[in-house]
């Protein structure tokens, strides 16, 4: 079992920054890749990004590639989402997700694919 913990959501002005963490707690972070969801209002949850266990592989929704940045600290068993120049359209709940593998230099897309999430931490871009 792991439990995930987002935080660093909030209310942020259109072109301002936001970063976001995810603490995991319970098995081997490091077994894991990670990733990052959003449902906005009236949305189905839609991938956002994705970072494989060794870190090397980074994945990212088209619309916010070269604004967003995954990353991982494993000492921590933490994963953050850094998010730059946001618009309202990125208005949305971030959710954290986890996907036990064994291979080190995948992710996942799919939320099907992932095994754990957690509750969510709310994103607010004003215009």
């Amino acid at each position: 079992q792991v439990q995930l913990v987002e935080s660093g959501g909030g209310l942020v002005q259109a072109g301002g920054s936001l970063r976001l963490s995810c603490a995991a707690s319970g098995r081997t972070f490091s077994s894991y890749a990670m990733g990052w969801f959003r449902q906005g209002p009236g949305k189905e949850r839609e991938f956002v990004s994705a970072i494989s266990r060794s870190g090397g592989r980074t994945y990212y929704q088209d619309s916010v590639k070269g604004r967003f940045t995954i990353s991982r600290d494993d000492a921590k068993s933490t994963v953050y989402l850094q998010m730059n120049a946001l618009k309202p359209e990125d208005t949305a709940i971030y959710y954290c997700a986890a996907r036990h593998t064994p291979y080190s230099n995948t992710a996942a897309y799919a939320r099907t694919q992932y095994d754990y999430w957690g509750q969510g931490t709310q994103v607010t871009v004003s215009s």
